[in-house]
């Protein structure tokens, strides 16, 4: 199983690390299935339905390799994709960060990350 180096640019600067293109694209579904969920809620926020809007099912990602690496996401206080942000967990037996990011530069980076990789 070969790696190569992911760099996710976060609001404040970027972390690199390895990651297979095959959990790269595990990922990316993730995201993509996730700015969908955002896209259907802001669209129905946005034609005006009336009532409570369906409290939508948190997205958790965990990815174990040289590293864990978690991104969670609560699509219920986010109004549009390009507003969200997903929470990075990064750690190994050394080091352990956590920060946010936006989703949408998330899902940038594995794509960029993917054409690089083939």
């Amino acid at each position: 199983m070969s790696t190569s180096k992911l760099t996710l640019n976060l609001v404040e600067g970027s972390i690199s690390f390895d990651f297979t293109p095959e959990a790269a694209r595990n990922l990316q579904g993730v995201i993509a299935q996730l700015m969908q969920q955002l896209k259907s809620v802001a669209a129905k926020n946005a034609a005006g339905s009336s009532g409570k809007p369906t409290p939508q099912k948190p997205t958790e990602y965990q990815y174990t390799g040289d590293v864990f690496l978690e991104i969670f996401c609560n699509p219920n206080i986010w109004p549009s994709p390009f507003a969200a942000k997903v929470l990075i967990t990064l750690r190994d037996e050394r080091i352990r960060i956590t920060t946010e990011a936006e989703l949408t530069r998330v899902y940038d980076d594995i794509n960029q990350y993917l054409e690089q990789v083939g």
